[in-house]
């Protein structure tokens, strides 16, 4: 069945009850969160019950530090369709407010995880934290899950050479860096930014480059620069091309955004959700001295994207 999303934790109907749940936040839905998703996918079978996964709203590093710089991995939809695709029947949007915060971690196992979802098992990862002062840990989350009626499984430390963990921070770290293969090799899939197409200043179809411009919003700040991308349209096509996500020092600064040009592709995208695959790094953000020299890098990025695309 497709997947239900499910706002809350209490007074939930009796259908959307008894699952075994994936604990967690899950933003990016990498290797190490499927490691979770696995396990309790594994309960859900052998339980005869519905898999569900929780998540918070909003993040509880949003709540705690309201004013940190963005973050994010995925939107809401994107994380829904990843866990959709693995198999999930519930998706349960935790609200994360003052009561939440300040909940004990026994209490949080009791009150949500068991009188609340009625989970019949919960799977988290090595490293989980929850309740007031993050308290609570894998060994502390057995211990309730015997005395509330739950059974409990722990995901293993997963990870490569190359980072000790797979994790959300380490693929910031890597996006940030300019390096979206490492990142793509955490999550599993490359890093992409969905949103709704937006009026620009036209400069790019005045320089023979239109380009589909959509803003950041809340997602983590790659490397300001120019990327080999592809770009999913609302009907399902995946198209090549090249992009600038940066702030536009040629013309004037704006907050940040992703200005994408779609190779061989002459259609309007205005008021359409795209979400662009961010390939491969080619170039920081540069200074130009004027629209040819502007013109002339344009024309060399969109060489050298479809050079790493494999394309002729």
């Amino acid at each position: 069945m497709p997947l239900q999303i499910i706002e809350g934790w209490g007074d939930l109907g009796d259908d959307a009850r008894g699952a075994a749940i994936a604990f967690g936040e899950f933003d990016g839905v990498h290797l190490g969160h499927r490691a979770v998703i696995a396990l309790a996918a594994k309960a859900a079978g052998e339980l005869d019950a519905p898999l569900g996964v929780i998540s918070f709203e909003p993040h509880p590093r949003r709540w705690f530090t309201p004013d940190a710089e963005p973050f994010a991995l995925t939107t809401r939809n994107q994380q829904a369709r990843a866990l959709e695709a693995l198999g999930a029947d519930f998706l349960y949007i935790i609200p994360f407010d003052e009561p939440l915060a300040v909940m004990s971690d026994e209490a949080f196992a009791r009150e949500v995880l068991a009188v609340g979802l009625g989970a019949r098992h919960v799977a988290a990862g090595f490293d989980v934290t929850f309740g007031k002062d993050r308290s609570g840990d894998p060994e502390a989350l057995r211990r309730y899950g015997e005395a509330f009626g739950f059974s409990v499984s722990i995901a293993p430390q997963l990870g490569d050479a190359d980072a000790a963990k797979y994790s959300s921070s380490v693929v910031r770290e890597a996006l940030k860096a300019g390096n979206p293969e490492r990142a793509a090799a955490i999550l599993g899939r490359p890093f992409a930014i969905e949103g709704v197409v937006v009026e620009g200043q036209h400069l790019g179809r005045t320089l023979g480059f239109p380009t589909a411009n959509v803003g950041a919003g809340d997602y983590v700040r790659p490397k300001l620069g120019s990327y080999a991308t592809r770009t999913r349209l609302p009907d399902g096509r995946l198209i090549p091309g090249v992009a600038n996500f940066g702030e536009n020092p040629a013309t004037g600064k704006v907050e940040a955004r992703l200005e994408v040009h779609l190779f061989d592709f002459d259609e309007d995208l205005y008021g359409q959700t795209i979400e662009t695959e961010l390939i491969a790094f080619l170039r920081p953000e540069l200074d130009f001295d004027g629209l040819e020299a502007l013109t002339a890098q344009i024309a060399a990025d969109a060489k050298a994207a479809r050079e790493r695309l494999g394309l002729k």
